[in-house]
């Protein structure tokens, strides 16, 4: 039962996040102050706050329901995770730092023109709208369940909060209430895990119930590409999306340019691989843990009929202290709050600066308009979570159809404008602007062949051959064969 303490607890979080965006509002005096911080970022913040950006709501609801109902196989995904912190570290944070670029996307109409580079920014919107609209839909609908109200007042109410600070503060804003997110987030995962144990008779008589029941089984080196649990497609396949996500996405750029230097973003990277480990053992073992309480010690009895995903919220509900219970509630409102503040604050980055063009230093009349563009945004992310509920299908797939068809192709134009001197020259033989837009329209095309169009009903072609993390690798892999052919083929019939 939510008490009046937890609703006391609850509503404290909340105005502390608004304290926050109020308190460093007030060194936003330019454009480069509210979108990049001044470059001056401490970087253990810019660390903290990717970490709390990448582990949404649905990891804290999702990770505990996966294992409850498997095991802890998707643990290899730290090792795509280590991959990417060392492509990330080493080609993509130098590259970004040393181009005097404020936005991911600027990069491409210095390498191939501007149709290019709206494109990817098109791209980019598109994704992060849809992404978001689904992480503020998910938690919300169970914060509505266990606090009995409306799933759209949910939805509007975390929003408006995150929507409200981030206005105030700009990526200031965002990076230091991600820090104190993080910790209401892992330290809410924290408390779970000594409550259960406690409950349970010890970590070591938790530990031993939860082997027993195979849900501490991590590791699996199988070569089925068609399986997601094994090591060649949670291990390495997963890699190529987490180079994705950490090298292409404006949310992660914006935060590298916030550092001072190429050491820090570095570092900052590094601290939030290591954070993502950490999170990801905890929730896991959370999940672990909620088995074990109600399946082996039976600790408590579960409703009839009830599945998976809905064990955790039902613990948090019944199983939890008074005031504890307020505290993981505000854990799901952190992590959703989160992943919506960073995302409004990146699209109005890229708005500005990949859209309208801006200057860096121009004062208040920017200012201005970059605070318009995190409302507009902040109301687009609400019409999609609302949207999101009106869907019968399954978000999941939506999302992981989404996350391949946008971020496999940017990935590949990335590594296009990386290293497309060195494969074509700077010549006539320069790789066109117009050739890597049909390059990623084929990227964009092949997913559809290998998973179809899961919102439209439409069925894969080849369907079933490859699991979903392979979805970026196919569509990136894609995108850079046929742009070196077409350009091959256009430079050989020139001659």
């Amino acid at each position: 039962m939510f008490t009046v303490l937890d609703w006391i607890v609850l509503s404290a979080y909340l105005l502390l996040s608004v304290f926050i965006g109020l308190w460093v509002s007030r060194g936003n005096k330019n454009l480069k102050e509210y979108m990049l911080g001044g470059g001056s970022i401490p970087w253990v913040a810019v660390g903290i706050s990717l970490i709390a950006t990448s582990v949404s709501a649905t990891t804290f609801l999702g990770a505990p329901a996966d294992v409850y109902g498997d095991n802890m196989t998707f643990l290899m995904f730290q090792i795509g995770a280590l991959i990417s912190i060392v492509v990330v570290g080493f080609v993509f944070i130098p590259r970004f730092r040393s181009s005097g670029i404020n936005s991911a996307y600027e990069l491409f109409e210095v390498r191939f023109s501007r149709p290019v580079r709206r494109l990817a920014a098109i791209f980019y919107c598109l994704h992060l709208l849809l992404r978001t609209g689904i992480l503020l839909f998910a938690p919300s609908l169970v914060l509505a369940q266990i606090l009995h109200i409306d799933l759209k007042l949910a939805i509007v109410v975390s929003a408006a909060v995150a929507i409200f600070y981030t206005w105030f503060g700009g990526i200031k804003a965002v990076i230091w209430t991600d820090v104190m997110q993080f910790c209401v987030f892992f330290g809410g995962g924290v408390l779970v895990l000594l409550v259960i144990a406690n409950s349970v008779g010890g970590f070591g008589e938790m530990a031993a119930l939860a082997s027993e029941a195979g849900k501490t089984k991590w590791w699996d080196s199988s070569m089925d590409i068609s399986n997601a649990r094994t090591l060649v497609s949670a291990g390495f396949a997963y890699a190529i999306l987490e180079i994705a996500i950490r090298g292409c996405d404006q949310q992660f750029v914006q935060r590298y340019l916030s550092c001072k230097d190429v050491k820090a973003a570095n570092r900052s990277s590094v601290l939030s691989m290591v954070l993502g480990c950490a999170v990801s053992i905890l929730f896991y073992w959370v999940g672990a843990a909620l088995y074990v309480y109600y399946q082996k010690a039976h600790a408590a009895p579960l409703p009839e009929g009830l599945g998976q995903n809905d064990v955790f919220p039902y613990f948090i509900v019944h199983g939890l202290p008074a005031g504890i219970t307020g505290l993981i509630v505000a854990a799901i409102c952190a992590a959703a709050m989160s992943s919506l503040s960073s995302a409004i604050n990146s699209l109005g980055n890229t708005s500005e600066r990949d859209f309208l063009g801006w200057d860096e230093n121009e004062g208040i009349g920017g200012l201005k308009r970059a605070k318009i563009w995190t409302v507009v945004w902040g109301v687009l992310g609400i019409f999609f979570a609302l949207f999101a509920a009106t869907q019968q299908g399954s978000l999941l797939k939506n999302a992981l159809f989404f996350t391949g068809l946008f971020t496999g192709p940017l990935l590949g134009m990335f590594l296009l404008a990386f290293f497309a001197d060195r494969l074509f020259g700077t010549g006539a033989k320069r790789l066109r602007g117009w050739v890597v837009i049909v390059a990623v329209l084929c990227g964009m095309a092949s997913l559809v062949l290998v998973q179809g169009i899961p919102a439209f009903g439409v069925s894969a072609v080849l369907g079933g051959i490859f699991s979903w993390p392979w979805m970026p690798f196919i569509s990136m892999t894609t995108t850079v064969a046929v742009a070196l052919l077409v350009n091959a083929f256009v430079n050989l019939f020139k001659k």
